[in-house]
């Protein structure tokens, strides 16, 4: 029942959510990259990165110094029938 408590306090953002639906549609991104394309400063979006993370919503693979963020594979059952009502609803 926490992680399900968890899940919905880091849904319940709309940023978080736009970067749900960003990384739906790109598929993987660098911070820097998500936080040009949501406009929003990096240290934000590092902050919003890593709550989605902590519930596992958020999987990361790093190249040199960049991390790169993708949804993850085992995503929450939760999250998952929730995609795909974000990835198709207007912002």
């Amino acid at each position: 029942m926490k992680q399900l408590e968890k899940i919905f306090k880091a849904l319940a953002n709309h940023r978080r959510l736009g970067i749900i639906r960003l990384l739906a549609k790109e598929k993987e991104l660098s911070v820097g990259e998500i936080a040009k394309k949501i406009k929003l400063s990096f240290k934000a979006t590092s902050r919003h990165l890593r709550t989605l993370r902590q519930v596992d919503i958020l999987d990361t693979r790093q190249e040199r110094l960049t991390v790169y963020y993708h949804l993850s594979r085992t995503l929450p059952a939760l999250v998952k029938g929730m995609l795909s009502s974000i990835s198709n609803s207007p912002e």
